[in-house]
């Protein structure tokens, strides 16, 4: 029977399910060779080095995520829906949760880069269109919400033996309106 050949595809996906299973760390040569089925050279012959590996498994990581998330229909309250669809994200998939958190992000110096790199920008207008807010005020929510959104989201994939969702939801919706809340009053008083 001839042998299978390893291609680079086979490898990023075999190191996206490894770091599936139980984060970066368990993105070894040797894991993955195991894994397909043949030794370490076709490995080192389709990945140049391991950094470029793992650059690949993070670009697969936030591809993930953002299919993911986009799953989410547009329309009312679609941005409460991405928002537990994230959280959902954390407790399901705790590994790539963790990963896409921590993923290194190039050109990011701001929590604004941060909002246009990490999240789709059909949810500005969104939140814009739904709430009756301006631009930059949609634009602030939706910074306000990754940030607290993240560190639920922190917490929950990483809390043994687990948090109960319905324990976590109110507490992403309660910031929600806290934040809502201080930007209609802002708008009210004109600032």
């Amino acid at each position: 029977m001839p042998k299978q050949k390893i291609t680079k595809e086979m490898v990023v996906d075999t190191a996206f399910q490894l770091a599936r299973e139980g984060g970066m760390e368990r993105v070894l040569v040797k894991e993955i060779a195991a894994r397909l089925g043949c030794s370490v050279q076709p490995i080192y012959s389709c990945c140049r080095n391991m950094d470029g590996l793992r650059r690949d498994v993070y670009a697969r990581v936030r591809r993930f995520v953002g299919e993911r998330l986009s799953q989410e229909q547009y329309g009312p309250e679609s941005f409460q829906a991405v928002g537990r669809a994230c959280l959902q994200l954390a407790k399901e998939e705790p590994q790539l949760f963790k990963l896409f958190i921590l993923c290194p992000r190039e050109g990011v110096s701001g929590l604004e880069d941060l909002c246009r790199e990490a999240s789709d920008p059909r949810l500005d207008e969104a939140i814009a269109g739904e709430l009756g807010l301006d631009g930059e005020r949609a634009r602030r929510l939706h910074i306000n919400m990754i940030v607290y959104t993240v560190g639920l989201g922190a917490i929950f994939s990483t809390a043994v033996p687990g948090i109960p969702a319905e324990d976590i939801f109110p507490w992403q919706e309660g910031a929600y309106q806290a934040f809502l809340a201080q930007i209609k009053e802002e708008m009210r008083n004109g600032s």
